[in-house]
């Protein structure tokens, strides 16, 4: 009964039935939320993981059917290294190597040249949730001055139970699509501690609403403006006619209008984890309680900025935090910056698929970010263009600044949503690799533009001398 009926809507709407399904799987997290509310929450831990752990394989199994096995495998695998192993280095870059390896013969063995939605897509969500719960259990054996104040926070004092893995890993508000968070705020989720009126449940039904509402705002932008501007377009003899300006200007808008599609879901679980209560952050300076701690997507600053770091730190937060935290920081031991960041790209790169698209896209921003850096070095160390800057001429400079900005941002997703290298080579060629050009001529002139505009220091003329 129930695939006949999807397959209407999905006729109706437009769209392929499996989005049909996660769209639907991630709208039934808010009566779940609402039954843990209603009937489990004061309920005993045993009886809330239970409720978690059968409602998210519930969805996965409605989603993806008997591949929900893949994840249900790579928990209990990792279970059991946690126990045998313990908190040794040997149980952390175990987990790395199994999970790693698992999600990416997944991704050898189901990947196409079209963007699916299958077992593989919460798959690596999961990854990342199992290889943190490695990382935090180990932390929990260090003792406190080893670590950071960030990893306290994280850091797992006793072994978790088979029952409480299970609970965090298919926990519904965040097995389909993120957030990520860790095992110690669900287990405070549990006790009851995630709440404004701890023990109780939390009074934020307004807040998700509110979420929910501005995801079903950009559910709805996407649904209008996806098909309008479709990625598959860019392979088209009428793309490749259209004057190089023309091409600009739909990439332009391309990127601006698909990325709804990933921020729609973001804020829509997000609501589910803030009616849930695992959205709490505690309370701010004047009281009130803050409902961000599984937010993904930062919409007043993802429309604002006009920095390529901006919309970084903007959206899919919680993945970049946890690479930062799990991935970034523990690379300090290199003593370069600039390499950790480089090994961290390429990590984000391969844990996102086996396409040449995902490291030409990783790749080419970490280009932009480190040239976007030294421009924003170049107008603070420089009075006249500060001036500029600050002055009455700023909104005609926010303008420029944001057409380079989303022009930029979409060219390197370019490659990202197009996946092989003869679709993205073909797409990069038809702009002349602009994009290419634009930054490595920015990477060369920088330098000379800060001799000319940055006033040399008192005495350095003496020292050159």
């Amino acid at each position: 009964m129930a695939a006949p009926f999807l397959e209407k809507i999905a006729e109706y709407f437009g769209s392929p039935e499996p989005a049909i399904r996660l769209i639907l799987s991630v709208l039934l997290g808010y009566p779940f939320a609402l039954v843990y509310r209603c009937f489990f929450f004061h309920q005993s831990a045993t009886v809330v993981h239970l409720f978690h752990t059968f409602s998210g394989l519930a969805l996965a199994t409605f989603n993806f059917g008997y591949q929900v096995g893949h994840s249900f495998l790579c928990v209990v695998i990792q279970f059991l290294m946690l126990r045998l192993m313990g908190r040794t280095v040997t149980c952390v870059l175990s987990s790395f190597i199994f999970q790693m390896i698992y999600l990416l013969m997944g991704y050898y063995y189901t990947a196409t040249d079209e963007y699916d939605i299958k077992w593989t897509m919460p798959h690596c969500v999961l990854t990342l949730k199992l290889i943190g719960l490695a990382l935090d259990y180990y932390d929990g054996g260090k003792e406190q001055s080893q670590i950071s104040a960030e990893q306290k926070k994280s850091a797992l004092g006793s072994t978790p139970s088979l029952l409480e893995v299970f609970g965090f890993s298919y926990f519904y508000g965040g097995f389909l699509v993120g957030p990520q968070f860790t095992l110690r705020n669900y287990q405070m989720l549990v006790s009851r501690e995630m709440s404004d009126v701890p023990g109780q449940p939390p009074n934020s039904v307004v807040p998700a609403m509110k979420r929910f509402g501005l995801g079903l705002i950009t559910l709805s932008i996407f649904a209008m403006g996806g098909p309008v501007y479709p990625a598959s377009y860019y392979l088209t003899d009428e793309f490749e006619a259209h004057p190089f300006w023309y091409k600009c200007v739909y990439i332009l808008v391309w990127v601006k209008v698909n990325l709804y599609k990933y921020i729609s879901c973001w804020l829509i679980t997000e609501g589910v984890c803030i009616l849930s209560g695992l959205g709490y952050n505690g309370k701010n300076e004047k009281g009130e309680p803050q409902w961000d701690n599984c937010a993904n997507v930062r919409v007043w600053l993802f429309e604002t900025t006009p920095l390529f770091t901006g919309t970084i730190s903007s959206f899919n937060i919680n993945t970049n935090a946890w690479v930062a935290r799990h991935v970034f920081k523990r690379l300090k031991f290199l003593g370069n910056k600039l390499l950790s960041q480089m090994f961290t790209l390429l990590f984000l790169a391969v844990w996102h698929g086996l396409h040449s698209g995902y490291l030409i896209c990783f790749s080419v921003e970490f280009i932009i970010v480190n040239v976007e850096k030294q421009a924003q070095a170049l107008v603070r160390d420089s009075p006249l263009l500060t001036s500029i800057a600050q002055s009455h001429l700023y909104p005609l400079v926010y303008v420029v600044q944001q057409l380079i900005h989303w022009l930029f941002m979409g060219y390197p997703l370019v490659p990202f949503c197009l996946f092989t290298y003869d679709k993205w080579l073909k797409v990069y060629s038809s702009i002349y690799f602009c994009g290419h050009i634009f930054f490595f001529a920015a990477f060369l002139v920088l330098p000379y533009l800060r001799k000319v505009f940055v006033p040399r220091k008192k005495g350095s003329e003496k020292k050159e001398d």
